[in-house]
């Protein structure tokens, strides 16, 4: 009670305390006023909410009526309309396993099979060619199921080998280390666009004739690597971070130093570093919109798809974009919350 009442007072002196406060605090609650009204008359007052073109081009306010004549193509990007049902089952089904795997009591060894079970019913949604479903090609994936696996999948596969570079950067073996500081050092110093050129264009030039991996698959190595660069440095942190009295007491004790590392000292440094992962997952989620420029057509790429394409609905780019911002900050504030939870509950 004390303390609240102690807030309230230094708000209202950082506020109020003074002329040049007062007005400062007068001109800024004017303009956000403002600001808030005028998006307000934009947004709702005067938009439109049905899809209907006319409607919107008379109106002055927004058009969200393209995101309700849009949202498949939007949402599904080119992937064939009849079978849009196997991508938003096999989006559910993954994001499903995601929250399972959220909460630390499902952090058991039979998670690992419910996770190899999603993603081969997962993936058999998505291509096809079971139970008379027909064949779509990676090619024509895209939309919101695009975003959340390659956001999932790429995370899920990188963090063991940034688990294992971490460990590497803190060897007792020369090698290793030099090894694992170079593969850190390499990667984080490009672009994560250089990196998915290079998966896409570059490599496959290298492999053998005849041998060319699917896109979604060379795109996702890409990710894999670059993110596993960044996860790793934030483990080593942790690593860090954890007194070395520990370990030298359990070995003193009779622990190996395998056993030591991964019960207690493996523990500690992540429980240490989960804001910093929960900022390189926002990271990658986010990230996963580049993957437009190599020809993968996620959330941002499908509505380019869907408007690039269309006259009637080409003028509303901005309500677009402002639909599929809502999306990602929508999936980043879950993300940020559950950060945030499991840090109270691990601390």
């Amino acid at each position: 009670m004390r303390r609240g009442a102690v807030t309230g007072q230094s708000w209202r002196v950082e506020l109020f305390g003074g002329p040049w406060r007062t007005l400062a605090t007068a001109v800024v609650g004017v303009l956000g006023v403002w600001i808030a009204w005028q998006l307000f008359r934009w947004g709702i007052a005067q938009a439109v909410f049905r899809a209907d073109a006319e409607a919107c081009r008379a109106a002055s306010g927004a058009c969200w009526g393209v995101v309700a004549e849009k949202w498949r193509p939007i949402v599904f990007g080119r992937y064939p309309y009849e079978a849009q049902w196997r991508p938003a089952v096999a989006a559910t089904l993954l994001s499903a396993v995601t929250l399972l795997s959220a909460w630390p009591r499902a952090w058991r060894p039979w998670l690992i099979g419910v996770w190899l079970a999603a993603i081969v019913v997962g993936g058999a949604l998505m291509r096809g060619g079971v139970f008379g479903w027909s064949v779509v090609p990676t090619a024509q994936w895209g939309g919101l199921p695009l975003t959340i696996g390659l956001a999932v999948a790429g995370l899920a596969l990188a963090f063991p080998l940034a688990l294992l570079l971490a460990l590497a950067r803190r060897s007792r073996w020369p090698a290793m280390r030099t090894l694992a500081a170079t593969y850190v050092e390499l990667v984080r110093g490009v672009p994560l666009i250089s990196v998915l050129f290079t998966a896409s264009f570059l490599l496959p030039l290298l492999w053998p004739h005849g041998w060319r991996p699917d896109v979604l698959l060379r795109v996702l190595i890409g990710l894999v690597v670059f993110v596993a660069a960044y996860l790793a440095e934030v483990i080593r942190g942790g690593l860090q971070a954890v007194p070395r009295g520990q370990a030298d007491a359990a070995m003193a004790l009779g622990f190996s130093r395998w056993s030591v590392q991964m019960n207690i000292v493996l523990p500690q440094a992540l429980r240490l570093t989960v804001p910093a992962i929960v900022n390189v997952v926002i990271g990658t989620l986010k990230d996963t919109s580049l993957v437009t420029v190599v020809g993968l057509f996620e959330l941002t790429g499908a509505l380019g798809l869907a408007l690039g394409g269309d006259p009637v609905w080409r003028a509303f780019y901005l309500e677009g974009y402002l639909f599929i911002g809502f999306v990602y900050w929508l999936l980043c504030y879950g993300l940020a919350r559950y950060g945030r939870w499991l840090e109270q509950r691990l601390g």
